[in-house]
């Protein structure tokens, strides 16, 4: 072997040494938190627990923190994810049948507020004074100039129906409120040009300042968050119709997912970068009638791609929509440490993003650059599901080290932290989807994984 090969050779074990001796550290640190996770989640679990009264007619889970006697729409579904993890792990059968009446009062609580026009609120908070805040929260006049319920409903309730055997037999007098639900948004909040689903403004949207929607006209963002999670929905609706013996309306709903799906992977899949992303849908429209400007060759798409690096770009993996291909080439953007990958976990936003920054904000809740728990979370399940297992491995373990750290050094988790040095930003005390650490546990040690529909 001549000096140069040598030299080449050396470098390349060097490579791989460093790698293996980084991934042996890394494993060594999420394994010395884990136990130190399970200990505070296991004694504080039931603090999301609610009672009914006021405005919730039936027991509710939580989001714990700041939001004390307040039901949210996709904060219930991804934290009921959570205690079915907790009580496989160390409930009691009595527990197990404990929690059934607050995660089925979500649902019920939610679908109790709803009636032919098929708006649900966002929030329903326990008692009837509703702050100026919250007012935003109330049924408007013009039931289609605001966001709705996220379309999360049939989600939350799909996974009921899974952990218990496919029994939907207490929500058959309620499917017909779920189907108004969706028809809401199918006939109101689509564009159906493009196929796509958007958000009507920018208020309360979940990842309330997401740049592809922050202060952007309304009716004109396209969110790849959205269509991900309207394409779960009636994947949701077709399996609970079809647990009830609806096979029409599960027909109906597979067409409708599937023309999504379509839609989604026509729009808002970018071959130059390889990646998806949100859409803008705000066009003039076409005229066809006698000549005008532009009309010898008018446009002929029906939005146009917004390149903005935001952690939703991910999502198509969790929903399923992305090819296999699809999900191998952008895990060059989540490797990209320029961009996504943080010491912590996956930035909400690109560093490369002028909009990047880590103040600070309940109001907007800021996701702009911070580390989430379900960011974290969703974007590491896109990567099971695509057995992206490095990958995969590398984000849980990252996760664990986060709200391990936290826990340490002062005793509580957080809503959502700086992703270079881990520490918390925002609101202590947040349990919530924070607890989907414990399903990646639970992955990372090869033992049984409660999932969401």
């Amino acid at each position: 072997m001549n000096k140069k090969n040598s030299i080449i050779l050396a470098l390349v074990l060097l490579f791989f040494w460093g790698s293996a001796s980084n991934n042996i550290a890394q494993d060594k640190e999420w394994e010395k938190y884990s136990n130190v996770i399970k200990s505070h989640i296991y004694k504080g679990f039931k603090k999301m627990y609610r009672e009914p009264g006021g405005n919730l007619k039936y027991p509710f889970l939580t989001p714990g923190a700041t939001y004390t006697d307040q039901l949210w729409d996709w904060d219930s579904y991804f934290a009921n994810v959570a205690l079915r993890q907790i009580l496989l792990e160390t409930g009691s059968s009595k527990d197990k049948k404990e929690i059934v009446r607050y995660e089925q009062g979500c649902i019920l609580n939610f679908l109790e507020n709803t009636t032919i026009d098929g708006w649900i609120p966002i929030v329903i908070q326990k008692d009837s004074a509703y702050s100026e805040l919250m007012s935003g929260f109330l049924k408007p006049k013009d039931i289609y100039s605001e966001n709705m319920h996220k379309p999360v409903l049939a989600q939350h309730a799909a996974f009921l129906v899974q952990i218990n055997n496919g029994d939907a037999g207490w929500l058959r007098d309620k499917f017909a409120k779920l189907q108004f639900f969706i028809e809401n948004y199918r006939l109101h909040r689509k564009n159906t040009d493009a196929g796509l689903y958007f958000w009507t403004t920018d208020h309360y949207i979940g990842v309330d300042n997401d740049p592809n929607t922050f202060y952007r006209p309304h009716k004109s963002s396209g969110s790849i968050y959205l269509n991900s999670f309207v394409y779960k929905e009636l994947k949701a609706m077709a399996y609970i119709a079809e647990q009830l013996g609806f096979e029409e309306r599960n027909n109906e709903y597979e067409r409708e997912a599937a023309k999504l799906k379509d839609a989604i992977q026509e729009n808002c899949w970018d071959e130059r970068d390889e990646s998806f992303y949100s859409v803008n849908l705000n066009l003039l429209p076409v005229h066809t009638d006698g000549w005008r400007l532009h009309s010898g060759n008018p446009r002929d798409y029906n939005c146009v791609i917004q390149r903005l690096d935001f952690w939703t770009n991910f999502l198509p993996l969790w929903a399923g929509i992305a090819t296999p291909e699809q999900a191998d080439a952008v895990l060059k953007h989540y490797n990209n440490k320029k961009t996504f990958n943080a010491p912590y976990g996956i930035r909400t936003l690109s560093k490369m993003e002028k909009m990047y920054n880590l103040k600070a904000s309940g109001n907007p809740s800021n996701w702009q650059g911070p580390v989430w728990g379900i960011s974290n979370y969703l974007t590491w399940k896109g990567f099971v599901n695509y057995g992206l297992d490095k990958e995969a491995k590398e984000l849980a373990a990252k996760t664990v080290i986060l709200f391990g750290k936290d826990l340490e050094k002062t005793g509580t988790m957080h809503e959502y932290y700086n992703p270079e040095n881990g520490e918390p930003i925002l609101h202590p005390g947040f349990q919530n989807w924070n607890y989907l650490v414990l399903n990646m546990i639970a992955w990372l040690e090869g033992k049984e994984m409660i999932s969401e529909f």
